[in-house]
This record gives structure tokens, C-alpha cells and sequence, in this order.
């Protein structure tokens, strides 16, 4: 398994951070899916005013590239990600129409329980 954190703002405006947090309340099975297909095992997102964390699990086989491969000729995706565009904003210091960014991993912890 491989585990990633993306951050995403949304632009800072009250209506389009509800909107966007309404319309994941009830995402399509076509959605669900392309995320299952693309070897995602787990993804949950979090909200900090407009600013979101992506916790993303994949299995072993995921890329970021296979998934962009497979969205790309997936017209229920293009249409979900045309959708979500008009509540996200561009990261400070990103390219032009740049959304979720992968962050990088500076410290970890795990508890050892077995003795």
C-alpha cells in the first residue's frame, strides 16, 4: 500500500465551500468506481476553512499517471472535475489551472505495541 497527502484550496468564498462540501455528501457510483479502478484503496477529505487535505491509500500497482490516463477517456469524470473546478483555486506558487498537490513527507511515527 502506498498512502499520499494532496491539498486543494477552494476559492474563499462562504457558498462555494458549502457547495463543494454538499456535493460530496452524495458522489455517483460512476465516480466511486473510476476511483476503485484506479487502484485507490481509501481516500478521505478534510477541510480547513478553504483549504482541503486528501488522505489517498493506494494499492500497490497506483500511479497518479494511471489514474490521469484512465480520467481522461472517462467522460463521467471530466464532467465531475469540470464541476468541482468552479469551487477550486489554484495552490499559491502553482501552474495555471493546478488543483490538488501532492505533498511531501517530513516525518513519521508508528507505535510499536508488540514487545
Amino acid at each position: 500500500m502506498q498512502t499520499f497527502l494532496l491539498i486543494c484550496d477552494l476559492k474563499d468564498e462562504p457558498e462555494a465551500i458549502q457547495a463543494y462540501v454538499e456535493c460530496h455528501k452524495t458522489v455517483s457510483e460512476d465516480i466511486l468506481e473510476s476511483i476503485r479502478v484506479a487502484g485507490i484503496l481509501q481516500m478521505s477529505i478534510y477541510r480547513w476553512r478553504n483549504r482541503l487535505a486528501m488522505i489517498l491509500v493506494g494499492d500497490e500497482n497506483f500511479s497518479f499517471d494511471k489514474k490521469a490516463e484512465l480520467d481522461s477517456t472517462n467522460p463521467k469524470v471530466q464532467e465531475w472535475e469540470a464541476f468541482l473546478s468552479q469551487y477550486q483555486t489554484n495552490l499559491p506558487g502553482t501552474p495555471a489551472n493546478w488543483r490538488w498537490a501532492i505533498t511531501e513527507q517530513i516525518f513519521d511515527f508508528s507505535a510499536n505495541t508488540s514487545k
